[in-house]
């Protein structure tokens, strides 16, 4: 297990660079947009409230930011971009594309992951960033097909090469389509769900085996690992949570799913050792999963970002209480 009691610091990758190991996640700070007409967003955000919390987040350690395009169709880079004015140095700036959107609509349309559409849109996301390059540029849709995988391998390699990114990745979740793109040279990243409730041993296992990072969307499973929900909770219809998309795990109709909630209590006083919040200790099981992990949790408040990042004091579970949440959730023994 890699020791990040000292600075809190992981190599991100092959890349050479090395950053906090719990960064910001930008998605819920986008506002509202939506996505097959159902919302996408997280409700309504105050973006100075967004801009403090970022520089506090710098100030405690977090130097991985990541955001998308697709979050309040450029939004949320946008926010980034002023919060990082006159600080470009301290940030290690990651963004996605493939998403097509309506601005004015705020609406994710299509996806687009043609040489052309890729270049368009590092111009746009660069503009709306304030920077000149982007550390870690990302695919967003997470299935491509046929001749894809190449092509827009080839293109960001090429941008490399031009200096409008240094490095770039993927999110998603097929780890054996993630594999074919290891053999680019500035292909340094895979963005995976992963959190105590949903493990990704064979993704995690190619990041360890070709010294890929794994960041890792979701870690606190959209806010359930918390522990902030009950059954008696009904999330508004603007939030992501109770818009009837599919993909939505923890969440049915704006309610946290009864089977879940069981689940967090038979883990909640393992998570909770050491003094330790929910969220902490959800972030801290990440830690100790793989010496490649980089939770990236979303936020809306200062206090969000100080409870996540405060979780980099604290450290990895320890090796004894990984085996126990095992134990209580059935996981497999053979990861």
């Amino acid at each position: 297990m890699l020791d990040i009691s000292v600075k809190g610091r992981r190599p991100l990758g092959r890349s050479g660079l090395s950053a906090g190991a719990i960064g910001l996640g930008g998605w819920a700070i986008g506002g509202f947009f939506t996505l097959n007409g159902k919302p996408d967003g997280w409700g309504e955000v105050d973006d100075e409230q967004s801009i403090r919390a970022i520089r506090l987040g710098l100030e405690m350690g977090a130097s991985l930011i990541d955001t998308a395009d697709a979050y309040g169709t450029g939004h949320s880079e946008e926010v980034i971009g002023r919060a990082l004015s006159g600080r470009r140095g301290d940030a290690i700036i990651a963004t996605k594309f493939g998403y097509t959107y309506d601005r004015a609509a705020r609406a994710l349309v299509s996806t687009d992951v043609s040489p052309a559409y890729i270049r368009e849109a590092c111009a746009a996301s660069l503009q709306r960033l304030g920077t000149d390059y982007i550390d870690l540029y990302q695919i967003h849709v997470g299935e491509l097909s046929g001749d894809q995988p190449d092509s827009a391998g080839e293109t960001l390699e090429k941008l490399v090469e031009e200096g409008a990114i240094r490095f770039w990745g993927w999110s998603t979740d097929n780890a054996a389509a993630a594999r074919g793109m290891v053999k680019f040279p500035h292909f340094v990243a895979v963005q995976q769900e992963l959190n105590v409730f949903t493990d990704g041993p064979d993704m995690l296992a190619l990041c360890e085996s070709n010294d890929l990072a794994s960041l890792n969307r979701s870690p606190l499973a959209m806010g359930f690992l918390t522990g902030k929900f009950g059954r008696e909770t009904r999330l508004s219809p603007n939030d992501v949570r109770a818009a009837g998309h599919s993909w939505v795990r923890f969440f049915e109709d704006g309610r946290p799913r009864a089977d879940d909630l069981q689940r967090l209590g038979e883990v909640r006083e393992l998570l909770t050792t050491g003094g330790r919040t929910l969220a902490q200790g959800a972030l801290g099981w990440i830690l100790a999963r793989s010496p490649n992990t980089f939770p990236i949790p979303g936020f809306k408040t200062e206090a969000q970002v100080r409870e996540n990042l405060t979780a980099l004091e604290m450290g990895p579970l320890p090796a004894a209480m990984m085996a126990a949440i095992d134990t209580a959730l059935g996981n497999r023994d053979d990861r």
